[in-house]
């Protein structure tokens, strides 16, 4: 499948939303999955029986976990061709990645930022190319939450990323609520940062939920309901980049299936909203 062919609100595919999404029913206006493919490319039996089960009814968008794309060990590569043999199966529109690491001589169990130094920026752009000649296509890479100014930093981070994508040549998860965790961290503009990324690489959002350690420190949990400075990013960048496939990202407090699914309508609306004026960058980056 195409990323050209998806299109919509949708939503995370959690182990402990399977069971709550079965009894419910249907779950329109849900056109879209995600899922972490570490977590069900080698189950088996009724949890994969489950699984084919909504990958049947939604294209399922891989967002992986642990492919530490910046990390200083060596690219896991029998990773990647499980994850392209597993991508392949299920016809799945596209893999994606955070722009982060999570290994150092073994598992970290955190996303860790990656230096911004062209040293990173060439390290990580190799190791993308290496994944996309694996895959065959481009894959995306998220903008990801940190919580530390990092020292010797050679670059800010809206250059880091627009380097590291450039040279990869790749394409631009978005996360809206990470700029907004980081513009409230590190005391920037979120709409000033949100233009001056490549949104004509674009290839999908993601819009989740986080939690308020203090006034001035925003942890990114996808733990609870989007709060409305993060639903305005979303329409910004509708209103001015057009409108892409979109997912709710729920990882735990899960509350009723019906009020994942009124959040998921608000994409919707959104969506439907500004569909008349969308621009679609994904033909213009020639996907």
């Amino acid at each position: 499948m195409s990323l050209l062919n998806i299109s919509g609100a949708g939503i995370g595919l959690r182990r402990g939303l399977v069971s709550p999404f079965q009894a419910y029913g249907d779950l329109n206006p849900v056109k879209l999955m995600e899922v972490a493919p570490e977590n069900w490319m080698t189950v088996g039996g009724k949890a994969r029986h489950d699984f084919n089960a909504f990958a049947e009814r939604y294209p399922m968008i891989l967002h992986g976990l642990s492919l530490s794309i910046g990390g200083p060990d060596e690219l896991n590569i029998p990773f990647v061709k499980a994850v392209k043999k597993f991508k392949d199966e299920i016809n799945s529109p596209i893999y994606s990645e955070h722009l982060s690491y999570c290994t150092d001589g073994g598992q970290l169990y955190d996303l860790m930022p990656i230096p911004f130094t062209e040293a990173a920026v060439n390290h990580v752009a190799d190791r993308v190319m290496q994944v996309q000649d694996i895959l065959g296509e481009q894959m995306a890479l998220e903008n990801v939450s940190y919580y530390l100014t990092q020292p010797q930093s050679e670059m800010t981070e809206i250059e880091f990323i627009n380097a590291v994508i450039k040279k990869a040549d790749c394409l631009l998860h978005l996360d809206v609520n990470n700029i907004h965790v980081n513009s409230t961290n590190h005391r920037y503009d979120p709409l000033q940062f949100l233009d001056q990324l490549p949104t004509e690489r674009i290839a999908y959002i993601h819009i989740a939920g986080h939690y308020n350690e203090a006034e001035d420190l925003i942890v990114d949990t996808h733990g609870a309901n989007v709060i409305e400075n993060v639903w305005d990013i979303l329409e910004y960048t509708y209103k001015n980049y057009g409108v892409f496939p979109t997912l709710l990202e729920r990882d735990f407090n899960f509350p009723p299936v019906a009020e994942l699914l009124t959040e998921v309508s608000r994409i919707d609306q959104l969506q439907h909203k500004y569909q008349n004026t969308r621009i679609n960058h994904v033909k213009q980056a020639n996907i």
